[in-house]
C-alpha cells in the first residue's frame, strides 16, 4: 500500500513561514492527486490544499489563498506546502492524503494519510 509521510512542521512565529513536505515511501505518487488536509484543536478536519497528479491544476481553501503554495516533484515522489504569512489560526496538525485510485482533488475522504506533522504559530 501507499505509505505518505509528512515533514517540515514546527513552532513558528505569525508572518513566519514553513515548508511542509509529503513523501511516499512505498510505490509512486506520480499518478494521483495529493491533498492537505489539517485540524485544530475542537475543529472538524478541514481541506487545506490540493494538486492534480500532473501538477497542471491548484485548490485552497479561502482562508489561505495568497499565503499557501502547493507543488509537487513527481520524479522525487514528494508533494510540498509552502507557509508564509502564517497566523495563529494556522495552527494544526496537517495531514497529506491520497486515493487508491486517482480520483483528482476532492475534499472527501481518503485511502491513504500520512501520520500527520504538527504546526504551531505563536502570536
Amino acid at each position: 500500500q501507499l505509505q505518505l509521510v509528512e515533514s517540515g512542521g514546527g513552532l513558528v512565529q505569525a508572518g513566519g513561514s514553513l515548508r511542509l513536505s509529503c513523501a511516499a515511501s512505498v510505490f509512486t505518487l506520480r499518478y494521483r492527486a495529493i491533498g492537505w488536509f489539517r485540524q485544530a484543536p475542537g475543529k472538524e478536519r478541514e481541506g487545506v490544499s490540493c494538486i492534480s497528479s500532473s501538477g497542471g491544476s491548484k485548490s485552497y481553501v479561502d482562508t489561505v489563498k495568497g499565503r499557501f503554495t502547493i507543488s509537487r516533484d513527481n520524479a522525487k515522489s514528494t508533494v510540498y506546502l509552502q507557509m508564509n504569512s502564517m497566523k495563529p489560526e494556522d495552527t494544526a496538525v496537517y495531514y497529506c492524503a491520497a486515493d487508491r485510485i486517482n480520483r483528482g482533488c476532492h475534499g472527501g475522504e481518503h485511502d491513504y494519510w500520512g501520520q500527520g506533522t504538527q504546526v504551531t504559530v505563536s502570536s
